[in-house]
């Protein structure tokens, strides 16, 4: 990895790593819950004026781990779990189809994409060892693996983030020679203990080599996915280095990670980190997207058929969405997509068909999102500087965000208009909340909701 950085002339990756953790670490401020991550600064933001979620809708997300170009990384990479533990992953291995065809992902997405359906797709880099995704995969033709490169890019792109769930997401590479290390154990397995006691420079070296394999095929990346237990004991190290590998490699101005996922009562809204130099022109952060399901579709192995009911029951009364949504915290469901394909009998892809049909004939109020959307719209919630004076509200936003919407307290106004630069647009008042799109605004019992594409840097809302 370069030494350099956007974090500003002459100034190293190491030096802006060293200069950001002491500029956050000294405001104090750490994340709730385990993690003891850094948030970062924080603006004031008028107590009068509340950022609500996006067109005032609960976001929604599809999480696909393991999935990358043609390989079924459950079929080779389940003998080189069971080398390093011999008294587990005893399936049988070589009964699993050893491809997930082309023909299914192009299924799949267009079903996805009739629904409105988005989400992450992983594509790990040098799936199981078996071969490079920006040279040769052997066992198939050069022709089919740029075949099956031209499907995501062409194909997913729109509707679906792509992560590298690391470089082989079984032995660790060593980025030098890209050979894996000689020691068979899990401490050179990426699943589990390598990442113990590693640096911010060394996750960034490691996660940057995964960044521009994806980036030699023409993948654009804004996030990565954590593998099984990678870099489980070095979380805020993990943050910092997800922040610089990604603008690094592919200057993404929001990176994202993808590393926890929670089934029980903690929160699962996103988690924005690190956040620094918000009022200049380089502002920095990084936004820990989290699961709020287990893998009920049918497994990382394709081996164990899962259940609709876990997700969200027929009568739409019940289930783990059930809890989230109604709390109105992002649902972002988690799968394996060798369980989504479950050998060629699709068990995950019906399960998970079944469970959009149950939330579309529950809830009126969903928004499908790729992870990188909400991250983008966090970040603009959290980090927004928001000032109220009578009847004008400004906005000096470190990063823009599409639908970001407000809720202004007072009395009712006849107009919104939004102002930036020379420019002033007035809003469409629409009747009710569920009518909520960018450009328009709509009274409530509190005042008024308004929606809008909010840009970079200042802009006002002015409500007469």
């Amino acid at each position: 990895m370069s030494e350099s950085t956007s974090g500003g002339p002459g100034l190293s990756r190491r030096d802006f790593v060293k200069a950001s953790a002491a500029s956050v670490a000294g405001l104090g401020m750490l994340a709730s819950g385990a993690s003891g991550q850094v948030k970062g600064e924080r603006p004031e933001q008028a107590r009068d004026v509340a950022v609500l979620n996006p067109r005032g809708r609960v976001p929604v997300s599809f999480i696909i781990d393991d999935s990358t170009c043609l390989v079924n990384l459950a079929h080779f990479g389940i003998p080189q779990f069971h080398e390093v533990f011999p008294d587990r992953y005893q399936q049988d291995w070589r009964k699993l189809p050893r491809e997930i065809p082309d023909s299914f992902v192009r299924e799949f997405a267009s079903w996805c994409h009739e629904k409105g359906v988005k989400g992450k797709y992983s594509v790990v880099p040098y799936p199981a060892c078996v071969g490079w995704l920006d040279r040769d995969l052997p066992g198939w033709s050069h022709a089919e693996l740029q075949g099956s490169l031209k499907l995501l890019r062409e194909t997913l792109a729109d509707d679906w983030d792509f992560h590298p769930e690391m470089v082989s997401h079984t032995w660790v590479i060593d980025t030098k020679t890209g050979r894996p290390f000689g020691e068979r154990s899990q401490r050179f397995m990426e699943n589990w203990r390598w990442t113990d006691g590693k640096s911010v420079d060394e996750l960034a070296d490691y996660l940057a080599y995964a960044l521009r394999i994806l980036k030699n095929v023409g993948l654009p990346c804004e996030g990565i996915t954590t593998p099984g237990g990678f870099a489980n004991r070095v979380l805020p190290e993990l943050a910092q280095a997800t922040l610089e590998a990604c603008r690094d490699v592919f200057a993404a101005e929001v990176p994202h990670y993808f590393r926890h996922l929670y089934t029980g009562k903690e929160s699962v809204a996103p988690r924005v980190e690190y956040a620094a130099a918000l009022a200049t022109r380089d502002p920095k952060c990084v936004v820990s997207i989290i699961g709020c399901t287990g893998d009920w579709f049918g497994g990382w192995d394709g081996l164990t058929e899962g259940a609709a009911d876990r997700f969200l029951t027929a009568d739409g009364q019940a289930g783990r969405l059930v809890d989230v949504i109604d709390r109105g915290e992002p649902a972002v469901l988690v799968c394996h997509w060798p369980g989504i394909y479950f050998n060629g009998r699709k068990v995950g892809f019906r399960i998970f068909q079944e469970v959009v049909a149950r939330l579309h004939r529950r809830y009126d109020h969903l928004l499908w999102m790729k992870l990188s959307e909400i991250a983008r719209y966090w970040a603009a919630k959290e980090l927004t500087r928001i000032a109220r004076q009578g009847n004008r509200a400004t906005f000096t936003a470190p990063f823009a965000a599409p639908q970001f919407t407000v809720q202004l307290a007072g009395a009712a106004p006849k107009a919104v208009r939004l102002r930036h630069g020379r420019t002033a647009q007035p809003l469409k008042k629409v009747a009710k909340p569920l009518l909520l799109a960018s450009g328009t605004w709509c009274p409530s019992p509190a005042g008024a909701i308004a929606c809008l594409d909010l840009p970079r840097g200042k802009s006002e809302l002015h409500l007469t």
